[in-house]
Order: C-alpha cells, then structure tokens, then sequence
C-alpha cells in the first residue's frame, strides 16, 4: 500500500487543503495519516475525516523576542524526536507539508529519513515556518506566479489551491431556505474570517439601512459578534457556518472577504465576485495584502485596504463590484489555476512515483 502522510496545522487554512486532497488520494490508492499538534484544529478535522492520527509536541516560532521563545525550543526539539519515531514507524513514501509550526520537525524528520516531501504554499510569500522547511522539500506547489521568485530555484511548481469537493455543491433553493429571503434583491455575502473583522462589522453595519434598499446581506460575522438589536428584514447573521457554506456561496452574487489564501482561492474557484479588505500591516505580516494586490492586478477582485475604509468608500466600492461584477467573472473563468486538487495531486504522483521501494 503506498503511504502519504499529511501534516499542517495551528489554523484552519493550514488544514483545509489536505482535507480536499484526500478523497483524491484516497481514490488513487493511497493510505493516509496526519501528523499534527496535540490540541490543535487539525485534531478536529483529520479525525472528522477519518484520517489516523498522531500529535507531537509543538513550540511556535516567533519572529519577535519573547521568553516563551525559549521553552518552545525544547517543544520543537521533543516535535522533532515524536516526527522522526512516527516516520520510522509507518515508513510513508511521501511527505505532505501544508505548512504551520508543527510542519517544521515533519518535514525535517522526513528529509533525514530519506522520505521524500512536497510542501504547499497558499500566500504570496512563503510564511516562516514554511520558510524554514522549503531546504527540505523536493517540490513546492504554489497559487501565486510571484511566488515562484520566493522558493528554491526548480522547486517551485504553479498548481493553485486544492478545493473541497461540498462547495461544488451548493444549492441556491437551500440557501433560500435557510436564509428566508423572499425578494429578488441581489445576495451580498460579507465574512470576515473564523473569527470575523470588528472593523469590517461595524462598517458594515453603520451602512445597513442603504445596503439593504439594494441587498439581501447574509454576514457570517464571527463567534461572540452577533448584533440583536440588528433584527431587521433582509440581513442575516451567522456567527460561524459549515454545511451552510457551499449553499450560501452559491446563492451569493458577490462576497465582501478578508483576503485570506484559501477563501480567495475559493472565490476564484466559484468565480465569485468578490471586495477584498486585507488585514492590515499592524495585525499581520502583510501577506493578505500582496494575496489581494496579486488579485486585483490579475482582475479576479476589487480591493479596499482597512486604512481607507469609511462608511462611503465601503458603500461605493460594494456598488463599484456589483456594477462589474460580470467583467470579474470573466477574468476569473480565464484562469488556469482556478482549482488545483488535480494540479496538486499529478505533482504528488510524479514525486512518489519516482521512489520504486514504496511503489
């Protein structure tokens, strides 16, 4: 049996892209496993897919000093010592790095082991923990053009991002039912990550009583950020959606979003219209705003950057996207990387097919 094990964590966007790659490889004969945390997300979601699990010690790594900084050397270092014992006991043909600080000592631990790795990049520019294991990977799939100038020169591969299969499979009469909409204004979708955007929440709201003479909002506004005195006709809020999500995508006819990699890729994928509001310098490292900068030169998204956003710029720059919102989809049906689940999956068959002993 050949054997690929998965690894990636800290957030969900470090786990989402295994997830949709592992229905393909289960397809294609492979047996998975997923090395993750102890406690993190990735726990969650691999066992809900009923991938074999195993946590290992993890220490995060920071860029800016801290005490902490030290006792995580010694969780790495034990991180390492759990990956390398994990490895040498299920002996995988092929590592699969989606980055995150537990992804450090995998993909480490591998290499040692003569275990080959692909690592998949979903930002613009590699992020550290990434950084730190692109000298240990034999490719590296990427969603950004740019981003090839920012990986090892012949690692670097173009593929876009894997995508869940159940967002293919949204159904607009679902949506109407779970939502209750029952005019034919057009559906403004407005998120603002897991655990939603106070600033893009309060814009939001401030411009309510206009948006909705024109909208149906649906605003999926984080966990502990509901409104009820806001229990007006034509918005609707979710604090947090899972099975909901293919269907209300479908019903949207353009997203208001955080830029973050996989919704992006998501958006593209669907060829949704879509607002992007980076997270600023001050709460990142900066990587939303190259993501929505690549976007919108490529003509897949509008943008509006935090620092300029105001009750009447939020106001036009929604009006300015659904004016235009078919020339968006157009450029976004050119697109050679909408999906990259089969891109992703050739590139993880070439690089395990070229070790004969786990053939």
């Amino acid at each position: 049996m050949k054997r690929i094990i998965l690894t990636g964590g800290g957030t969900a966007g470090h786990v989402t892209p295994n997830l949709a790659i592992a229905p393909l490889l289960r397809d294609s004969g492979y047996e998975l496993f997923y090395i993750g945390s102890k406690k993190g997300i990735e726990k969650t979601l691999a066992e809900k897919a009923e991938i074999p699990y195993t946590g290992i010690s993890c220490g995060k790594l920071r860029r800016y000093f801290n005490l902490k900084n030290v006792t995580d050397i010694f969780r790495v270092v034990k991180g390492l010592g759990g990956a390398f014992a994990v490895i040498t006991r299920l002996r995988p043909g092929l590592v699969f790095s989606k980055g995150g600080f537990v992804a450090v000592p995998v993909v480490i631990a591998a290499k040692t082991l003569g275990v080959k790795v692909i690592i998949h990049e979903s930002d613009m520019t590699p992020g550290l923990a990434n950084r730190l294991s692109l000298p240990f990977a034999d490719r590296v799939c990427v969603c950004f053009p740019e981003t090839i100038n920012h990986v090892p020169s012949g690692k670097g591969i173009l593929t876009g991002t894997p995508i869940r299969s159940e967002l293919y499979q949204g159904s607009v009469a679902e949506a109407r039912k779970i939502c209750g909409f029952h005019d034919s204004k057009p559906v403004l979708l407005v998120m603002g990550g897991s655990q939603g955007s106070v600033a893009i929440n309060d814009c939001l709201r401030s411009i309510l009583p206009r948006l909705i003479k024109s909208f149906n909002v649906i605003h999926l506004c984080g966990v502990n950020n509901r409104r009820e005195d806001l229990a007006v006709r034509g918005y609707l809020q979710f604090e947090y959606v899972s099975r909901e999500l293919p269907h209300l995508l479908a019903y949207a006819e353009i997203i208001v979003s955080r830029a973050g990699a996989n919704s992006i890729s998501e958006f593209l994928a669907l060829r949704k219209p879509n607002l992007l509001i980076p997270l600023p310098l001050t709460a990142s490292r900066g990587d939303q705003i190259l993501n929505a900068k690549s976007y919108e030169e490529r003509g897949f998204s509008l943008v509006l950057n935090e620092d300029d956003m105001n009750a009447e710029t939020l106001m036009a720059k929604i009006n300015e996207l659904y004016a235009n919102r078919r020339k968006y989809t157009r450029k976004m049906a050119e697109s050679p990387i909408a999906d990259g689940t089969k891109d992703v999956l050739k590139v993880i068959e070439e690089v395990y097919g070229g070790d004969k002993k786990h053939k």
